[in-house]
């Protein structure tokens, strides 16, 4: 699993416990439907600092506290 996975994966998770939509998140974070829409399809390689930033911001969130689940602790993720 990629980074990129993992990061996909806790935004929907995120999307699903606080029932709001992608386009609420793009809104809200100030990103383009694009750079989100390819994170969460799988076809991003890479994810820049500062979208990440930007996406945790979007949902209230600094960047330590969306990156605090046990997804993040894997030993399984492929750091490109």
């Amino acid at each position: 699993m990629t980074t990129n996975d993992v990061v996909a994966k806790r935004i929907a998770q995120l999307l699903r416990e606080r029932h709001c939509s992608q386009y609420y998140i793009e809104q809200k974070s100030c990103i383009f439907h694009g750079s989100l829409d390819h994170i969460m399809r799988g076809t991003n390689n890479t994810i820049r600092l500062d979208t990440l930033y930007k996406i945790a911001s979007g949902f209230d969130m600094t960047i330590r506290e969306f990156l605090d689940d046990p997804m993040f602790d894997s030993e399984t993720i492929e750091y490109l």
